[in-house]
């Protein structure tokens, strides 16, 4: 139904445009008019409400919210874009990871069942990571500030069940970085054990004069050139597909470039992307 959509308001587009004037045509750029009409119309058929008119007052009495995707290699910089994201837009930032140990944590029912996947060495099924996020989206600070799903979906079934359950960017941001690169990244990474922040010992050093932070610093496992390649076969071999879902709203950029430029044409697409 997504590019269903944007086909939709793209030709309707195209027959209006060609008969307004020039200045209405700029008008409806400026404001992101098509934007706003596909958001509308996403939403309508993701509700399928009995009265469209009823449903479309109570839609826009809402405050429109960012809802971003972010996707890239594993040390493509998501983490770095994604605080700037939150930063500009004050959106709450879901990554499947850390929603996964805070159900863990929270011996929620999703997370029990996830926790036994995991000790028993397997990988926790899309169903139950879908769920997860489903739920999460439902809360309320998610309704109110929008949200930024990190890293996710990974897998074609995933991207196939978010489309199914009616969950749409605005924007898919796609960082692009060559495998050699984020094999140095991944290889000087290094996590603050007690907040989770990640430094590099090259590009985004620890406070060396922070002697409590320095005592703190583990390199993850998976933090190695052999399980690098790895998962950037698994990557590679995913992305593609997932992608497919997105073409409609996909900004790709190159992630091989200093963090500031980077930050800059990210924000520039999602401010481009999003109804005003």
């Amino acid at each position: 139904s997504n590019s269903f959509c944007t086909l939709l308001v793209s030709n309707l587009m195209s027959a209006t445009t060609a008969k307004l004037p020039d200045e209405a045509v700029a008008y409806m750029k400026d404001k992101n008019v098509p934007d706003l009409l596909e958001y509308m119309l996403q939403e309508l058929l993701a509700a399928k409400p009995e009265s469209p008119a009823a449903f479309f007052k109570e839609l826009l009495a809402k405050p429109i919210t960012p809802k971003i995707l972010i996707a890239g290699p594993p040390a493509g910089g998501k983490g770095t874009q994604c605080e700037q994201i939150v930063e500009k837009f004050g959106v709450v930032h879901i990554s499947t990871g850390d929603l996964l140990r805070q159900e863990v944590k929270a011996q929620s029912e999703e997370g029990k069942q996830a926790d036994e996947f995991m000790k028993a060495g397997a990988l926790v099924p899309d169903s139950l990571i879908i769920e997860m996020v489903k739920k999460r989206l439902q809360q309320d600070d998610v309704q109110a500030k929008g949200w930024l799903l990190d890293g996710f979906p990974r897998t074609k079934a995933q991207a196939q069940a978010l489309q199914d359950a009616g969950i749409v960017p605005q924007i898919m941001v796609q960082l692009e970085v060559p495998d050699d690169v984020l094999i140095e990244r991944i290889e000087g990474r290094r996590t603050d054990s007690e907040t989770g922040k990640v430094y590099h010992l090259k590009f985004n050093p620890p406070p060396a004069n922070d002697a409590e932070v320095m005592k703190r610093l583990e390199q993850r496992k998976d933090d190695t050139r052999e399980a690098m390649v790895s998962r950037l076969a698994t990557y590679h071999k995913n992305v593609d597909e997932i992608l497919a879902f997105y073409t409609h709203v996909l900004f790709k950029t190159d992630g091989n470039r200093d963090k500031d430029s980077v930050t800059f044409d990210v924000l520039k697409a999602i401010e481009s992307r999003l109804p005003k």
